[in-house]
């Protein structure tokens, strides 16, 4: 019985242990995201936080946690809008008349026939 209930307290500190680092890892990369923080508030959070870290993870929850989401927010919505600028820039859409065009070449090459051409054509006007 003693084995399962070590295993049982392994488990939950393992749990409580990874939890704790997840929430120390996203407080460290929230220091570093914030353009307002300057360079000495930055450098005193990390201290604190190797010299205490509970509690120095706990009061910037307190202190600064409101913020961020929206720091975190900002971020993802600045890197999707240049990931759609990204996409904008490589996918190159063609014109109807560019279609048409393209379509009426594949018929005088003799690749598709008129009723392919002629749906093509319909397609490019819609």
């Amino acid at each position: 019985m003693s084995n399962f209930w070590d295993f049982m307290w392994l488990l939950v500190t393992s749990f409580f242990m990874v939890i704790y680092l997840i929430i120390m890892f996203q407080v460290v990369i929230d220091i570093f995201r914030d353009h307002k923080l300057g360079g000495v508030g930055k450098a005193l959070w990390i201290v604190a936080l190797i010299i205490a870290p509970f509690f120095s993870v706990l009061a910037y929850l307190i202190v600064r946690g409101a913020g961020m989401s929206e720091r975190q927010m900002s971020v993802m919505q600045h890197n999707r809008a240049e990931a759609e600028s990204y996409l904008r820039g490589m996918v190159q859409v063609k014109s109807p008349a560019e279609q048409i065009a393209d379509a009426k070449a594949l018929l005088d090459a003799g690749t598709i026939s008129t009723e392919e051409f002629n749906a093509l054509k319909a397609k490019a006007l819609s």
